[in-house]
């Protein structure tokens, strides 16, 4: 193994090691907005805000934890997962389609969006589709 592929793999496990305290400290403050927001008068209600403030942290969470997974892949096979960053990308989109103020939006960056996810669906659909078993 050459001196760049140690460096390489410190680098890697480095951001491993800190994507972990930073999921985990995302985890706990998720778990603290939700008991603040649950025993906040008039207690055990969530409003529409309230839910939509949790989905993208909890959103966030997610991303985090397929980012560890696809640094965790990374260090076994030293390959990058194309279907994984789908993922990633597709979460992204997702948390940003939550938490965006549907008053607000311009109805192109709905459209731009909505291309997006077409464009990343269609892009794990193929990727999925070649890595398929008995397919050539």
């Amino acid at each position: 193994m050459g001196i760049f592929a140690k460096i390489e793999k410190i680098i890697a496990i480095a951001l491993l090691i800190i994507m972990t305290v930073v999921v985990v400290s995302g985890a706990l403050e998720v778990a603290w907005v939700v008991m603040n927001d649950l025993f906040q008068p008039p207690g055990f209600f969530l409003g529409v805000e309230d839910l939509f403030d949790i989905f993208g942290l909890f959103l966030m969470v997610l991303i985090g934890l397929e980012l560890m997974t696809s640094i965790e892949m990374y260090l076994k096979d030293n390959t990058i997962h194309a279907e994984v960053m789908f993922l990633v990308a597709l979460t992204a989109v997702a948390r940003k389609v939550v938490i965006m103020d549907a008053k607000t939006i311009d109805p192109m960056t709905v459209f731009a969006i909505a291309a997006l996810v077409l464009a990343l669906s269609v892009g794990y659909f193929f990727i999925k589709k070649q890595n398929a078993p008995g397919d050539s």
